[in-house]
């Protein structure tokens, strides 16, 4: 296993409430032999004074060999298409309200990252997904997800008419409220909100999940991930729906739209402790028994 001695570390700017376990993570990075502690300007401004290398969050990966990620889930997804792009195997150390991704607690620092530096996890590989319309010479990006691909009404509660098309094959053509096209990172994020199944993370599936369809029949879709899901904005209802990529909207769609959604060629590495349990991380989330039997 790898070993690290050039550790960078990003958070969000606008999160106060991260600043101890900023403090907490320094402190322990500094004590041990030979790391290099670099800083993206969110944790820089968030520290105060302090001695550490700063540097643009989109030049990290050229310079850090590991990136902590201190915060919530919402933290680690803004990142997450950029860390995949670059290579740079991430830690999240959670101080937001879920932590799937970022599964990390701020009093486990110590007993749970020195074993991580030391060459002592285990890996995983997530992979994201890929929004595009068509473009000038070829096919214009949107943004990618970690979690999913979301095609809504936006603030307007309206219908949405769509074909769906999987791997150029017609599936059918849908009025509802929108949607969801979910990777087994996001099957427990809104995708299970809105129904869908939660899909263990080395699956490799996408589900489709219809927000509110109007049809008692509809339900959703799990498709190997290497499919290209299509989608063609209908003219019935007249609607501009948006198309969000991790919850933030990155387009607004016209009627006759094309819509083409795929996974990403890179995908995001995850380092977890040596005892990480998904399954106890979904016992602890969402409430599942906490013991074996019937007690």
């Amino acid at each position: 296993m790898q070993q690290f001695s050039t550790i960078g570390i990003i958070g969000r700017q606008d999160n106060r409430s991260i600043i101890d376990s900023l403090h907490t993570l320094t402190a322990f990075l500094h004590q041990q032999a030979s790391l290099t502690i670099i800083v993206d300007e969110a944790v820089s401004s968030l520290l105060g004074k302090h001695s550490y290398q700063v540097s643009a969050r989109e030049s990290m990966g050229t310079i850090c060999q590991l990136i902590i990620v201190v915060g919530g889930d919402g933290s680690m997804l803004k990142a997450a298409a950029m860390l995949a792009e670059q290579g740079i195997p991430v830690v999240g150390i959670n101080r937001g309200r879920l932590g799937f991704l970022t599964d990390i607690l701020p009093e486990e620092i110590e007993q749970s990252l020195g074993p991580i530096l030391d060459g002592k996890y285990k890996v995983e590989s997530r992979f994201l997904l890929e929004v595009c319309i068509p473009g000038v010479g070829g096919k214009k990006v949107l943004g990618s997800a970690l979690n999913d691909v979301v095609l809504h009404p936006g603030i307007a509660a309206q219908m949405i008419e769509f074909e769906l098309y999987i791997d150029g094959q017609f599936v059918y053509n849908q009025a509802s409220d929108g949607l969801i096209v979910a990777t087994p990172t996001g099957s427990t994020a809104y995708s299970m909100s809105a129904g869908g199944p939660i899909m263990h993370p080395k699956l490799d599936a996408l589900v489709l999940v219809p927000m509110y369809p109007h049809s008692l029949s509809s339900r959703p879709i799990v498709i190997d991930s290497n499919s290209e899901v299509k989608i063609i904005i209908g003219e019935r209802h007249h609607t501009a729906p948006q198309v969000s990529c991790d919850g933030s909207v990155e387009y607004t769609a016209s009627t006759g739209d094309v819509i083409t959604i795929k996974r990403k060629s890179q995908e995001l590495r995850l380092l977890h402790p040596v005892d990480y349990d998904y399954y106890a991380t979904c016992r602890s989330k969402l409430g599942w028994s906490l013991r074996p039997g019937n007690g």
